[in-house]
């Protein structure tokens, strides 16, 4: 049998191809995340394990705080606490830190370099090692910067900005003096994993401390080298003794699992993005096969009969099927395995281009990733040819005898009554999900998934209707190649209803992220008619805070009456980290918040609130509210105001003097201007763009043009994700291609019976196209339909979306698109129909 088995396998080559192509495609691309997930994994744990020190000094609770996005600590270190700690006996050096936020790299046309994926890095160079004893950065080119206008970049970045060896390399500071330019005297990396594509600005310490600390001798933070036989554990103790109040002590490897948490909590975000992709892709794989192999135990009812007849038991067919498939499944996985790793490096470019870069020799396929690949791709396989083998089975050695061996057909009541127990299951969870008042959305797309797959089971009862229609509507257009086309789908609707499912998969899910896309844009729209009362905002765009030096120059420009300050940063509020926006005076004079209680106006110790941050940590007006920053800073604040809560400001609002006294630098994270009266809008708006030319990482909007900024950042998003999704609809493809062929082998007899009473080449080519069409249709339609509903009830499960919006476009564009499908995937079934030879093909059994 199993001769028999493998001698029937690479008889139908053909087939062999067209049926592990899915298989082959899932696997792809799981083998490919698998193997780029790796290499993130690798990238970012040697650069950090190679730039952690043994011990560390730096401002209290600095790890609660996002560096940057929450606000730049203010506190330093004097060189007389770097020396005290030098002169620890369980000290071997100490080296001081300068660490800079907010930097930013022009290149040599003043455009920005960076700054949209991985961070700028900015700080002083010293040759402090790092835990393995080892240099933290390596030198690549020139030598490192010794005066205060001297700097070294990373390779990366120095050819992005066009620079070479003793050019002057624009910056732009976040403090003070803005513009500013230094020599390039080298290019260097991280030791242990390149950079990431992170950009790297290193000063000398004099250099680091003109620009960041205003010349003051000082350090942000202190590496310490431990002496050795001085454990990590006992020199952070040490260390802890004899520190400042406000600063910490902790261990290098404290340090080091910190920076990886963080670090993974982004690239877990990633992978399993990716990895949701490389189900989809599975699944609708799994579809593909289960409807390949019952075409072809179909079309092989005789074959296996004889072999009954012969003496074959119903579990010698079985597995000799389930070989069959084993082998098909080994065989496509291997050659997926081999393109995923081909895929990663796509992967790796891609991500490059938006500014994460993976080091090229951590992308190689490890153990797991080959076991993974092999166990996912041979056990969806087998597990897909299962049913069908089993029905092989069954065939009866009588059946060999017979001339004409039709497949029986059973009812479908049983699918029909257990996919309607699905459906109400589906819709039960659903329903419970809009009610529910934590994990709705969760609960949502559970119930989303369990109706898309029950659909994708029961689709040749729900789309008998839509089959029905799509016969009338050819027949009306294309006469007798559409009356065949539409009876040809209706011939096997179990068939046509599991060819449209992979489909309908993916549009499934191509239209629920359409319609949540859609009602994200509408709620944009919305919110900046009703919040939106400056006439130009301006913001950056890095999303970081920036230099105060950039708000001056737009209080000269003629026709602005108003500049308005808000600084953003991150507070502790009984023990959990919340964004608090610094206002200035001018702020009330622009917006007019929607109060439930209270004023919106501040000064002072004093704060507004949203009503979500009222009833969140229980506070009214007039109760206290303390908040805590970096370096042990509190301040004691009194609520005066309950809003609603706006855009315009973060759910607590203080003036903005306040975040100095609590430590943090000052910078701006937006500003609002207003024009005088009169001003002619578009003559200022295109002064206030002239101003901000220089400056790149800031950008000058109105209403219409902040709205279209973000719908653009949403848009960008979608399309990343349609890209992928793209991926089950090219399964999908070779799905109908695959059962367009067997069924045309199927019917060779058939056709040339055609082709003898009268039928052109033409009219046949139609006829098979428009029956591909059809089935592109069935799926497009169903998976719409039931993607728009699980994308409206996912909608009203997210409180941040207020607005519904329908992607109707983009519906009728998929459904173009699916039709374009159908005509695609028909071509090579349709042609090698019409070159049969009529009178072999009527002479066909």
């Amino acid at each position: 049998m199993i001769k028999l088995t493998l001698r029937n396998i690479f008889a139908r080559k053909l087939r062999l191809v067209m049926s592990g192509i899915a298989v082959v495609i899932g696997v792809a691309f799981l083998s490919g995340v698998l193997v780029f997930s790796n290499g993130l994994s690798t990238t970012f744990d040697g650069i950090i394990n190679g730039s952690a020190p043994d011990g560390l000094v730096r401002v209290q609770d600095a790890a609660e705080f996002s560096a940057g996005e929450g606000g730049v600590p203010t506190q330093t270190l004097p060189p007389a606490a770097v020396e005290e700690l030098e002169a620890l006996p369980e000290v071997a050096r100490a080296d001081g830190d300068v660490e800079g936020f907010g930097m930013n790299l022009l290149a040599a046309d003043g455009t920005l370099v960076g700054g949209t994926g991985a961070p700028t890095l900015a700080f002083n160079y010293h040759d402090g090692p790092n835990m393995a004893g080892e240099q933290i950065l390596l030198l690549e080119s020139g030598r490192w910067p010794e005066g205060t206008d001297e700097i070294v970049l990373d390779e990366g970045a120095a050819e992005n900005g066009d620079y070479s060896l003793g050019d002057e390399v624009q910056l732009l500071a976040p403090y003070g003096e803005l513009e500013r330019t230094a020599t390039l005297v080298g290019t260097a990396e991280f030791n242990g994993g390149g950079t990431a594509g992170a950009t790297l600005l290193i000063f000398s310490t004099e250099g680091a401390q003109e620009i960041f600390l205003g010349g003051k001798d000082a350090f942000t933070r202190v590496a310490l080298t431990a002496e050795e036989g001085v454990s990590q554990e006992e020199l952070a103790a040490a260390a802890e003794k004899v520190i400042p109040a406000g600063f910490e002590s902790v261990t290098g490897d404290e340090f080091a699992e910190e920076q990886q948490d963080v670090v993974g909590t982004f690239l877990d975000v990633i992978k399993t993005f990716l990895l949701i992709f490389a189900a989809i892709a599975i699944i609708v794989g799994a579809f593909i096969i289960l409807n390949t192999f019952s075409i072809l135990v179909a079309q092989r009812t005789r074959e296996l009969a004889l072999l009954r007849a012969l003496g074959a038991s119903r579990q010698q067919v079985t597995r000799s099927v389930m070989l069959e498939a084993f082998v098909l499944a080994v065989v496509a996985s291997t050659i997926g395995i081999a393109l995923g790793w081909v895929l990663a490096r796509g992967l790796a470019a891609l991500f490059r281009a938006i500014g994460l870069d993976i080091a090229g020799n951590a992308l190689d396929l490890t153990p797991s990733a080959v076991l993974v690949s092999y166990a996912v791709g041979v056990l969806v396989t087998v597990a897909a040819a299962y049913f069908p083998s089993r029905r092989a089975g069954k065939s009866a050695p009588i059946e060999a005898m017979r001339a004409d061996v039709a497949p029986e057909r059973r009812s479908m009541r049983r699918r029909v009554a257990i996919g309607g127990v699905l459906l109400a299951a589906g819709a039960a969870i659903a329903v419970y999900g809009l009610v529910a008042e934590k994990n709705g959305a969760l609960w949502v797309g559970i119930g989303g998934a369990v109706w898309i797959l029950t659909l994708a089971v029961i689709s040749p009862i729900v789309g008998y209707p839509l089959l029905v229609a799509t016969r009338w509507l050819f027949t009306r257009l294309f006469g007798t190649p559409g009356r065949l086309a539409g009876e040809n789908a209706l011939r096997d609707p179990r068939r046509t209803g599991a060819t449209a499912s992979a489909l309908m998969i993916g549009l499934a899910l191509v239209s629920t992220i359409g319609v949540i896309a859609a009602s994200f844009n509408a709620t944009i729209d919305d919110a900046v008619d009703e919040d939106f009362a400056a006439d130009f905002l301006v913001q950056s765009n890095t999303f970081l805070p920036f230099s105060p030096a950039i708000g001056d120059s737009f209080e000269e420009i003629e026709g602005v009456e108003v500049v308005s300050r808000q600084q953003w940063a991150a507070a502790k509020l009984d023990g959990d980290t919340e964004y608090v926006a610094g206002n200035d005076e001018a702020f009330d004079s622009i917006y007019e918040l929607d109060m439930v209680e209270g004023t919106q106006q501040v000064s002072g110790a004093e704060a507004v609130i949203d009503e979500d941050m009222a009833e969140e940590h229980g506070l009214d007006v007039g109760d206290p509210l303390e908040l805590s920053f970096p370096g042990g800073k509190k301040l004691e604040l009194e609520v005066v105001g309950i809003h609603t809560g706006q855009e315009v400001t973060a759910g607590i609002s203080i003036p903005l003097d306040q975040l100095a006294e609590a430590g943090i630098a000052r910078q701006d994270s937006a500003i609002s201007i207003m024009l005088e009266p009169g001003a002619d809008a578009a003559a200022v708006g295109e002064a206030l763009d002239d101003a901000a030319k220089p400056v790149p990482i800031v950008g000058v909007y109105d209403k219409e043009e902040f709205a279209d900024s973000v719908r653009g950042q949403v848009n960008q998003l979608l399309y990343m994700i349609y890209g992928l999704l793209a991926l089950a609809i090219v399964i999908a493809v070779f799905g109908i291609v695959n059962t367009l062929g067997l069924s045309v082998f199927e019917r060779t007899r058939e056709i040339g019976l055609l082709r003898a009473v009268g039928m052109s080449r033409t009219k046949l080519r139609r006829m098979i196209t428009l029956e591909s069409v059809t089935i592109a249709v069935l799926g497009a339609v169903l998976g719409m339909a039931l993607g728009t509903v699980v994308g409206i009830m996912l909608r009203a499960t997210l409180d941040d979306l207020t607005s519904l919006g329908l992607p109707l476009t983009q519906l009728v564009v998929f459904l173009v698109i699916a039709v374009v499908v159908g005509v695609l995937a028909a071509i090579a079934p349709a042609v090698r129909a019409s070159r049969m030879n009529v009178l072999e093909a009527i002479a066909t059994e």
